[in-house]
């Protein structure tokens, strides 16, 4: 099994007696989607930040076999080119790529989530759905294979829901490695391989989707999906 992320005891300290997190260790194997659930306060972006480099761990030690990307609740605030094609080609060329190959890394990308047809459109003009999009296209223009949502439904209506779950599909059978931080669960419960629940800065919770639904889920403050559904397959995931 080939490892994306591992995290070996890792502490995240607000203040010298205090925790953000607290002995956290997990394993996320490439190619496979995540899902990081947890109420308000749970730690979750604090975790993100961890992983994606953005903060440094207190103790323990962090591994991820490439740098990951990170896309943001709010996708907009991470737009920084006029256009999604300017926008895409701000990574590359901040990292220094071949100049003369940033127009066909942007093209491609854009490509890849479907948004070449609106390249050269104002991006403030693109629906919630295709700026996570635009965000992932980005992340991909600079050669990320591991990619980070920050609660990916908020303020979606189904049609975009239905959008950022294609586009979910479509980086699993690329190979990407998928971490959803979300509370969502009835709109992605059936995509994951993998499912982890933090309760108040602690892990109380490593393992398989089928196991996690047969425990009592709302002890952690997170609603069981399938109060409302049948089963994992019926969720929401197309």
């Amino acid at each position: 099994m080939e490892l994306a992320v591992k995290l070996e005891h890792i502490s995240k300290r607000f203040s010298s007696t205090s925790f953000l997190l607290s002995d956290i260790s997990f394993e996320i194997e490439k190619g496979s989607l995540t899902i990081v659930g947890g109420a308000n306060g749970s730690g979750k972006s604090v975790l993100m930040m961890l992983i994606s480099g953005l903060m440094k761990p207190s103790e323990g030690k962090l591994t991820v076999s490439s740098k990951p990307g990170l896309v943001f609740q709010e996708a907009s605030t991470q737009i920084l080119g006029d256009t999604p094609r300017e926008d895409v080609a701000v990574g590359p060329k901040n990292l220094k790529f071949s100049k003369k190959g940033i127009p066909e890394i942007v093209e491609n990308s854009l490509k890849s989530v479907r948004l070449l047809e609106k390249a050269d459109l104002p991006a403030e003009y693109l629906s919630g759905g295709e700026k996570r999009r635009l965000a992932v296209a980005s992340i991909l223009a600079m050669k990320r294979d591991i990619i980070i949502f920050d609660e990916p439904y908020a303020n979606l209506d189904y049609p975009a829901v239905c959008d950022v779950n294609n586009l979910l599909q479509q980086l699993k059978s690329e190979g990407k490695t998928v971490i959803l931080l979300t509370h969502e669960l009835e709109k992605c419960l059936a995509l994951a391989d993998h499912f982890l629940i933090l309760q108040k800065g602690k892990l109380v919770f490593d393992g398989s989707v089928e196991e996690a639904i047969k425990l009592p889920l709302e002890n952690w403050g997170i609603r069981n999906p399938l109060v409302s559904y049948g089963s994992v397959k019926d969720l929401i995931w197309r």
